[in-house]
């Protein structure tokens, strides 16, 4: 047991000297906070304006001159965040808003025996105080959400193992709504495994994870291989440590817990009845009559299962866990396969092994401390993805060309030059990879998976870099953006469109076996208009430049994702984006794609259409705003407040689409504009991404990026509009 924390009542202030911590950002990427002891250490090492933004302090930069047009608002813009931007070149960032990713960390953590820091328990803590339901007192699947079991008994389960006191009044609070609630027993299936890891919640009242998947043939479409990355990745260590029975020793902690998750006598719970128990808010996708039949199959089996059939399911599943960990360096494919993967190499090679000290080094790569607290991200970062926009946004605006900004572009060419991957995984078939050779990753080359859109926005930001500016080297060489054509051009499926990491590889019926409860659309992979347009956005720059490089198969990749993409198109005309909130994001690389094959406005009833759709949803202010809820509903759902960001990407899918209209557009401009801070940044407004339909997740530097990025695109798109009409003019924008 961790020792008790005595802490205030709430999370208002911090409950460490912010002064004390520093971030390192300058090892391809990785992410580490330190906190210093002494004041001659913090005298050593005085915090950068990066350390004060991330951490919510005052950065005493001076108030710029007001921008009068949309160009100096961007070039307000990009002054503050050049301050933001790492020694390597790239622009570190938080990345948090799944309320699921802490339990697993603190779990996991104590289970394993990996400790944390004083100060990381207490900044811990007080995340978890911050976000948790201002009325109800519990917590939800993401932080803007209502209170579900999931998050509630999860972190209220991680706050008494940081060693929050169970009369502490947030304690207090959150039991009354878990218990309101019908208490841990009415958790979905990921809440039970780590209730059950920890020991306060029994094995017998989980769902069979049967090992033996793994031996069935793999030509089946039900075979693990088959289903989406992040499905079979934590199915893994979930299905191992399942067959193990692995359950934290009993200790006080434990015992209290037993007693405090439920509203009944721990000990007399039926525990078969609850494996198919789940509170109704907890539920987006149910139980279909097909799983809870291969269920009660699976559970069957189970009680007369055959031994040497089992080692040999378990020795299959600990093989594709290790090379899991080697292909990516221990850094694993997200937050959550992560700690479990950490936990069930703990369990065959010990806290002495390789694996333990690794696992415990990176868990710190996730462990990002802001104005809120520690939290861990939903990755190990999003370097790649920023950088990519943030070098499109200068290039486009025009930024780029002004001599000030040269060396931050050269330091961002250089970063993306080192991130590339360069070769296929350690483990490539056997570990069922697709290919990574030419790819950029969503975060670093370490973590090493490629995705379709990282890597599409990854070549436009170096081609915008080396072929659009006079004072770059040619750092990535014609071969190596000739590997990431060609690892595009392989992720392209049957229907044209384009999916996150890998080609489709099983049916859609497979949501018919989806044992996850809060997600949609888990079970495989999926194409994503995002993901398609990235790539022909990509493509169509980069034969441009190399028009030699196999222009028939770019030619037929192109055209056959244009087709999905005219599909995907909903009646509305707008575009369901899956990565972003929602319409508004979709919609803009819709358009910008559509541009590159000449459909525009003028040219395509399905993009006047979009524009149309779009502008029915500009509010008075002349910003456009969308919840989260539109991602879970299918329908654009306004929020209650526009936003710079999503105002951002529909002022600039107005713009790829060539509206001949500038009114639009120029209030868009002056919303925004009217929202920057005198030190030219922005202020964080709702979140705005998404992922399997429910989880919500921030992304902070769009509010830079594409704000940057539109104001710039306006102040030359609304001047060419007016140079042809006579006696108008841009009126300051």
């Amino acid at each position: 047991m961790w020792d008790p924390l005595d802490v205030p009542e709430n999370g208002d202030a911090p409950f460490t000297d912010y002064s004390r911590w520093r971030l390192t950002a300058d090892d391809g990427g990785r992410h580490i906070w330190d906190y210093l002891g002494s004041d001659e250490a913090c005298r050593a090492r005085p915090q950068t304006v990066l350390d004060k933004a991330m951490l919510g302090l005052p950065t005493d930069l001076p108030a710029l001159t007001p921008a009068k047009t949309a160009l100096e608002a961007a070039r307000n813009g990009y002054s503050f965040l050049k301050y933001l931007q790492a020694p390597d070149g790239h622009w570190p960032c938080e990345y948090d808003g799944p309320m699921f990713l802490i339990p697993g960390l603190v779990i996991g953590s104590y289970v394993t025996g990996m400790g944390f820091k004083q100060e990381e328990r207490l900044e811990i803590v007080r995340y978890l105080f911050r976000k948790a339901h201002k009325e109800d007192g519990g917590w939800g699947l993401h932080f803007e959400g209502q209170s579900t079991v999931f998050g509630t008994a999860l972190n209220y389960t991680a706050l008494r193992v940081l060693g929050v006191r169970a009369d502490h009044p947030v304690m207090v609070k959150a039991r009354g709504t878990l218990h309101k609630l019908g208490g841990a027993v009415c958790a979905p299936s990921w809440g039970k495994f780590w209730l059950s890891i920890l020991n306060v919640y029994d094995w017998e009242g989980n769902n069979s994870l049967v090992p033996e998947l793994w031996l069935l043939p793999e030509w089946l479409p039900v075979h693990p291989s088959r289903w989406w990355i992040h499905s079979r990745n934590v199915f893994m260590p979930m299905s191992f440590l399942w067959a193990k029975r692995f359950k934290a020793p009993e200790n006080d902690l434990v015992l209290s817990l037993r007693q405090e998750l439920y509203v009944e006598d721990y000990y007399s719970i039926n525990w078969p009845a609850q494996r198919n128990n789940v509170c109704p808010v907890d539920l987006y996708a149910p139980h279909t009559p097909l799983i809870d039949f291969l269920f009660g199959v699976l559970g069957a089996y189970e009680s007369c299962s055959i031994p040497p059939l089992r080692r040999v399911g378990m020795d299959r599943l600990y093989k594709h866990i290790v090379q899991e960990d080697e292909n990516t360096s221990y850094q694993d494919l997200g937050p959550v396969n992560k700690m479990m993967n950490a936990v069930a190499r703990v369990v065959v090679d010990g806290p002495e092994s390789e694996a333990y000290a690794q696992h415990k080094l990176k868990r710190r790569d996730f462990m990002w401390i802001g104005p809120n607290g520690m939290n861990m991200s939903g990755t190990n970062g999003v370097q790649l993805w920023d950088i990519a926009f943030i070098v499109q946004a200068l290039v486009e605006s025009g930024l780029a060309e002004e001599k000030e900004n040269r060396e931050s572009l050269l330091k961002a060419l250089q970063w993306l030059d080192n991130c590339q991957i360069q070769e296929n995984p350690k483990h490539y078939e056997s570990g069922y990879r697709h290919r990574t050779k030419g790819a950029w990753p969503f975060s670093t080359k370490e973590q090493g998976y490629t995705v379709s859109d990282c890597t599409g926005e990854g070549l436009k930001a170096v081609i915008y870099l080396q072929e659009h500016l006079p004072f770059t080297p040619k750092l990535v060489s014609r071969e190596r953006l000739c590997d990431a054509v060609d690892t595009m051009i392989s992720l392209q499926n049957a229907s044209g469109g384009l999916a996150s990491y890998e080609l489709v590889r099983g049916p859609k019926w497979l949501e018919w076996i989806n044992p996850a409860e809060v997600f949609g659309n888990i079970m495989t992979e999926y194409e994503y208009p995002e993901c398609t347009t990235s790539v022909i956005t990509a493509l169509a720059i980069f034969r441009k430049h190399y028009p030699d490089y196999r222009p028939a198969d770019i030619e037929r990749t192109i055209r056959a994702a244009v087709k999905y993409l005219h599909a995907a198109q909903r009646p509305e005309g707008g575009w369901y984006g899956s990565w972003g909130i929602c319409f508004s994001y979709a919609t803009m690389f819709a358009t910008e794609s559509l541009a590159l094959v000449g459909e525009t406005y003028a040219t395509s009833t399905r993009v006047r259409k979009a524009c149309n759709y779009l502008l029915s949803h500009q509010k008075e202010d002349g910003g456009w705003g969308e919840s989260y809820k539109s991602c879970v509903e299918e329908k654009w759902v306004d929020h209650e407040q526009t936003q710079v960001v999503m105002t951002s990407w529909a002022a600039m899918a107005l713009m790829y689409a060539q509206y001949p209209e500038p009114e639009p557009i120029e209030r868009a401009v002056k919303m925004v504009m009217s929202r920057q801070l005198p030190d030219g940044s922005w202020a964080q407004e709702a979140i705005e991404g998404m992922f399997n339909k429910t989880c919500a997740i921030v992304y902070p530097t769009f509010k830079y990026s594409f704000t940057i990025w539109m104001l710039g695109r306006a102040h030359k798109y609304l001047g060419q509009l007016y140079a042809t009409r006579p006696g108008k003019s841009v009126n300051g924008i």
